[in-house]
């Protein structure tokens, strides 16, 4: 039996980032996937926008700019040949949205500048109110991109039924690693792990053909990705539908293209495919990524963290998360899997904005599922 450094399970953009930043780090690394690389969750069915977040300034909207910036760079030196750095105009919904532009702007250090209707226009793109566009920002070819990260990374095809630790060891089938990484989106049968209150929202994708010569990116509810080599991707996150991910009436992605209708000329677009998946977000929209508290254990041993005790929190010994990235997991996942690398081998503190520990205490305290 061959024995890992680390068995990564998931190779959608998270587990692919974590994977690569620890190969760099001369771990010997082997993924694993059910379905393939890219194949199934959010990453199968991601547009893979890579751009900035507008606001007020809040700490999530800071994240994720630092985490652009970081993904930015990754793709442009390591995998240009998987980016396109279309731009991506971000589109006022309404007057009420186009003045809260404005007080968003003196909040966005990502290089943008404005575009008037008319200058909309010239593109082909119809919107009655100035909007912003990102140079800078740009959208990943999903698989390839996941499949070059992975390059000179061991993955396998494998379904996994069943976990065991012993003697130090994470048994995975027949393979063998001395830490174990879950970043298995949405999907979570192994472990206590509802203190992180991990939710799944589909995300819908159609791929078009079309000569319409659209040169940039934008997103106004929905995103439209530029014309690349013919084809024009429209896509959007859902709602947190449980039984199906696209209500299409015998019509695939009617409610998507009407949408996109309103923005551009959709006369000669052509469905090519479909693409839905399930996109992982946690209970505060913040990424998770670190180690995974022995929620069993804390509860039976220290009863009294239901009502606001604070004793030390035990960990699952080496037994790590990388998930929740939401509908940014292109924007996130970079920076994330650096960070989970830097901490594993090199022993660095995880940012307490997106360490699962900083929800704990507070599910203790307030799950209606606990017995109090």
């Amino acid at each position: 039996m061959k024995t890992y450094d680390v068995i990564v399970v998931g190779a959608g953009i998270a587990g692919c980032c974590a994977a690569y930043f620890l190969h760099q780090k001369g771990l010997s690394v082997l993924v694993i996937d059910r379905s393939g690389v890219a194949a199934t969750g959010g990453s199968s069915a991601a547009g893979a926008f890579v751009s900035p977040k507008i606001g007020k300034g809040s700490p999530l909207q800071h994240l994720t700019n630092e985490a652009f910036a970081f993904a930015k760079a990754f793709y442009t030196q390591q995998f240009p040949e998987h980016f396109s750095q279309t731009g991506v105009i971000r589109l006022p919904k309404d007057a009420e949205d186009a003045q809260k532009f404005v007080e968003y702007e003196v909040h966005n250090d990502a290089k943008r500048h404005w575009l008037s209707p008319e200058e909309l226009e010239a593109f082909g793109i119809h919107g009655e109110h100035d909007a912003f566009l990102f140079e800078e920002a740009g959208v990943c070819d999903a698989p390839k991109m996941c499949a070059a990260i992975l390059e000179g990374i061991e993955y396998e095809q494998y379904e996994l039924s069943s976990l065991r630790y012993e003697e130090g060891c994470w048994m995975v089938g027949e393979y063998c690693g001395k830490k174990l990484l879950l970043a298995t989106g949405y999907e979570n049968r192994y472990f206590d792990m509802r203190y992180m209150g991990v939710k799944g929202t589909w995300g819908s994708r159609g791929d078009y053909t079309s000569t319409l010569p659209l040169p940039h990116s934008m997103h106004r509810q929905i995103s439209i990705s530029a014309n690349i080599n013919g084809i024009i991707k429209i896509g959007a996150t859902h709602d947190k539908d449980t039984d199906i991910c696209i209500k299409c009436d015998g019509k695939p992605l009617k409610h998507l293209f009407d949408e996109a209708s309103t923005m551009v000329d959709t006369s000669d677009f052509q469905l090519k495919e479909t693409y839905c998946g399930m996109r992982a977000g946690s209970k505060d929209y913040f990424p998770l990524v670190g180690e995974v508290i022995d929620a069993h254990h804390m509860l039976e041993n220290y009863p009294k963290i239901l009502k606001g005790a604070k004793p030390p929190l035990k960990k699952i010994e080496n037994l790590y998360i990388c998930n929740g990235l939401g509908g940014r997991g292109f924007v996130f996942a970079p920076m994330m899997g650096k960070m989970l690398a830097d901490h594993i081998v090199e022993g660095k503190a995880i940012d307490p904005r997106v360490n699962p520990d900083r929800l704990f205490l507070k599910w203790c305290r307030k799950s209606p599922d606990l017995e109090r």
